[in-house]
């Protein structure tokens, strides 16, 4: 990557987080080896930088150079997570790329009802990568993707790039952040360099990367990060020990009149929202930004969506497809190709984390209550934006990075270290607890 390329990126976040965009202007670049045609590596940097900065600022603390390597392995940290010395598989045979009639789609199958969904679309009696080739094979793109939609699924077609789209999409800052209401301040008076968030709460009410990575990012700096899940949509247990990090985890039906009152005393007493559901389900339970901030004047709530139309399911690989990126990656001209990690939810985990950092310390001196909200096709619209060579340049990812072990209940978890680093600032994660297995409390 090229200085200037990852400059622009991080002065376009610092704009948009309202900081001085020529801050940047001396900060050391470093090599991260996530080669593309797209300027991933730029792209990378930039997001863990802002997060570094947005953390140091609150305690004073200085930038410190980043570690390339460190992330490089940060955004494929799923590649390298390792539970009793084996990898886990991450990808269902009904999540990917799928010749249909007249084009490409990409499907999304690793949850079990995703894959459920897909496969009644599809008439299909198993989940076969082979079945499902077939079935799709002689189907138009615009009726598997309404097929598979109307059952529940996720499909996209998988799309050429589309610049008015995406310049369009760049008239709003790639993450918003913005004060609501005039609530007395809130300071931070535990904050040190080692850890400038110790006394903040975070209720984390996310799911599958992005979110995870951006309260994993607040758990590092000192927070008390707590997850709640309801009990029948349980998680995948690699994914939550690949971002669980620091973080507790607790278990809560808000439909139950009794978990509901527990989460109620929860929310009364924290920080930090970050809200990763749909707002149908959201609207259902009352929490949606405005329903919190009108309750709790002094939250900083975050939100964050695939799509930027929260009302829509998405994932990183489908964002992908649906923006273009899968055909400039391509290898061939033919077949659609990925970007070397899930570039676009560690970006926006990184820059939710940062809005937030940013908003705490305001709202340490201005007070109100804090809204942050960005989505992984914003990041996408960046992304394209800025400049790209014509082949994949740089270093290949490191195979063997720099990782920690934690005893989890008596699993032995193997992840890399962070990637997020300033002056004073920890160089290892706290290890991750059992999905569900913490009480509802604040500690």
């Amino acid at each position: 990557m090229t200085a200037a390329t990852a400059r622009a990126a991080l002065a376009g976040f610092q704009a948009a987080l309202g900081e001085d965009p020529s801050d940047v202007e001396d900060l050391a670049t470093v090599p991260v080896p996530l080669p593309a045609r797209l300027p991933v590596d730029a792209l990378a940097w930039a997001g863990v930088q802002a997060a570094s900065l947005a953390l140091a600022r609150i305690s004073g603390a200085d930038p410190v150079r980043l570690d390339g390597s460190r992330i490089a392995a940060a955004y494929r940290s799923e590649r390298h997570l390792r539970i009793d010395g084996s990898s886990p598989g991450a990808w269902s045979p009904l999540s990917g790329f799928w010749h249909a009639a007249d084009g490409w789609v990409r499907t999304h199958g690793n949850y079990p009802a995703h894959a459920e969904a897909m496969r009644g679309a599809l008439g299909l009696t198993e989940p076969s990568a082979e079945a499902a080739a077939e079935r799709l094979a002689a189907m138009r793109v615009d009726a598997a993707v309404s097929a598979i939609t109307a059952h529940g699924g996720l499909c996209v077609p998988t799309r050429e790039e589309r610049p008015a789209v995406d310049a369009a999409l760049r008239l709003d800052p790639p993450i918003r952040l913005e004060r609501i209401g005039r609530g007395q301040p809130v300071g931070l008076p535990e904050a040190t360099a080692a850890a400038p968030l110790v006394g903040v709460r975070v209720l984390d009410l996310t799911r599958v990367i992005a979110g995870p990575v951006c309260t994993r990012t607040l758990a590092l700096a000192g927070a008390d990060v707590l997850r709640i899940d309801p009990p029948a949509l349980p998680e995948f247990a690699w994914q939550h020990l690949d971002t669980g990090h620091g973080k507790r985890s607790a278990l809560l039906d808000l439909e139950e009149d009794d978990d509901r009152a527990r989460f109620d005393a929860l929310l009364a007493n924290a920080d930090v929202v970050v809200l990763g559901y749909r707002p149908d389900g959201l609207s259902r339970l009352g929490l949606t930004p405005e329903r919190l901030l009108a309750t709790h004047p002094r939250l900083v709530v975050a939100q964050l969506s695939a799509w930027g139309a929260p009302d829509r399911r998405g994932f990183d690989s489908l964002v992908q497809a649906a923006s273009g990126i899968a055909w400039i990656e391509s290898v061939d001209g033919t077949t659609p190709g990925v970007l070397p990690a899930q570039a676009l939810d560690h970006t926006a985990g990184y820059l939710l984390a940062a809005a937030i950092a940013t908003a705490l310390r305001r709202r340490a001196v201005d007070g109100g209550g804090w809204i942050a909200e960005t989505s992984l096709r914003r990041v996408a619209a960046d992304l394209l934006a800025l400049p790209r060579s014509g082949e994949p340049i740089g270093d290949a990812p490191p195979e063997d990075p720099e990782t920690q072990t934690f005893d989890v209940d008596g699993t032995e978890v193997r992840t890399v270290v962070p990637a997020v680093a300033w002056t004073g600032g920890p160089s290892r994660f706290a290890p991750p607890r059992p999905w569900g297995g913490d009480q509802a409390v604040w500690r």
